[in-house]
């Protein structure tokens, strides 16, 4: 006897939405243990005199920041403006390279990303419009890329996305609240995926949308404990 379609199709839509909601859970689970992580490494490296164990934990520290920032919809720059307000200007220069590092690991993840597998992945999220654009995207160059997305866009924004997409990369990672739209690690892992940026120009891009804030506290010396 023939499977009833309706039930097959509330099987498919019940699994789909278990996967989705496991995802979610790991996601929640990993970001809230390295939050514990921070909360303890931050209160041993505060009470620690200057040695071995506090510089590894705040090397480690520095690592799991790295990692946070590179995670989307995570606002991992809070933990840096942290890290400076508890250890001083001097570890502004750290806390930039650490910045630099996960903004730049997010961005090489997302162009090392496979288009089919990514492909397969929209398809298991009934996602199948945004696929198959992708499906249709992939093979073509970053010229003919740069043309769909002109011809794609409104006529005033089209120039600023496609000849000035450096500097709005730029703007968006210094944007307050751009962990609504994906944050520093979600904008630069879509900028590596669309594979409209090259590399040299995006760790470039990367190292000075960055600079101002970390090179400021450190150059000036600026106590960020005493300003609250």
């Amino acid at each position: 006897m023939a499977a009833d379609p309706d039930r097959m199709r509330l099987h498919g839509i019940a699994g789909w939405i278990g996967r989705s909601l496991g995802r979610v859970a790991l996601i929640a689970l990993v970001v809230y243990a390295l939050h514990l992580l921070i909360g303890w490494a931050t209160g041993l490296t505060a009470s620690q005199p200057m040695g071995g164990l506090r510089a590894g934990m705040l090397l480690l520290l520095l690592a799991v920041y790295a990692l946070l920032i590179a995670t989307p919809f995570v606002p991992g720059i809070e933990i840096g403006l942290s890290l400076l307000a508890i250890e001083g200007a001097w570890i502004a220069p750290f806390v930039y390279l650490a910045t630099n590092a996960g903004l730049m690991l997010a961005y090489v993840l997302g162009e090392r990303l496979a288009y089919a597998r990514l492909v397969r992945l929209l398809a298991d999220l009934r996602l199948r419009r945004a696929g198959d654009l992708l499906a249709r995207v992939a093979p073509l160059s970053r010229e003919a890329r740069l043309a769909l997305l002109r011809a794609r866009l409104p006529r005033w924004c089209a120039p600023l996305v496609s000849r000035y997409r450096y500097a709005l990369i730029a703007v968006a990672v210094n944007l307050p609240g751009n962990a609504l739209i994906g944050g520093g690690g979600g904008i630069l892992f879509v900028a590596g995926l669309s594979r409209l940026f090259r590399p040299w120009a995006m760790a470039g891009t990367i190292a000075l949308a960055v600079a101002p804030v970390p090179l400021m506290i450190w150059g000036f010396d600026i106590n960020l404990m005493a300003m609250f």
